[in-house]
């Protein structure tokens, strides 16, 4: 874990170029007793699990049971990449074409396993639609405590506050 977050404070004072960064995530391989500290799952929600911040980026795992979903949402406008590290994932990017009234239009779906990334991403849901746990690595380059829902059945846009499950291990 400390060679990635070297890594990404160094791709911090490039502007994470998508590039490198995409090619460095592709590659990099966590190790499980990195992932052990940090993966904490919740039976309502999935869970999102602070490893590291700071104001030009943070690592975190998110947790997702089977039947766990991440709305329509957007970044902010910030550079994110999610990389799938156990189980699978159904990842679906969006293009905005209107806001009011809200229209999106929806890309391929894809599914993700094991060493899938998906990023950067302007707007897009992540399902866990399998019969097994899944665990995926987020890296958001500037982070933000806040974002918009895309609500497509009532065609809103809801602001949300971002919250973690757990930070640095232990649970909030």
């Amino acid at each position: 874990m400390k060679n990635l977050i070297h890594n990404l404070q160094e791709f911090a004072k490039l502007n994470f170029p998508i590039d490198k960064v995409t090619d460095y995530l592709g590659q990099y391989q966590l190790l499980e007793k990195d992932k052990i500290k940090y993966c904490h799952f919740n039976e309502k929600n999935y869970t999102r699990n602070l490893v590291y911040r700071n104001k030009d980026f943070e690592v975190l795992f998110l947790c997702w049971s089977p039947g766990q979903t991440a709305p329509v949402h957007g970044h902010e406008g910030e550079k994110c990449w999610a990389k799938v590290e156990s189980g699978k994932l159904k990842f679906c990017n969006y293009n905005l074409l209107s806001k009011n009234p809200l229209k999106l239009k929806s890309e391929e779906s894809t599914i993700g396993v094991i060493g899938y990334l998906d990023g950067p991403a302007e707007i897009h849901s992540v399902e866990n639609v399998f019969n097994e746990n899944a665990i995926s690595l987020h890296i958001y380059a500037k982070p933000y405590d806040a974002c918009d829902i895309f609500n497509l059945s009532t065609r809103s846009i809801n602001r949300v506050n971002l919250k973690y499950h757990s930070k640095f291990g232990e649970l909030c």
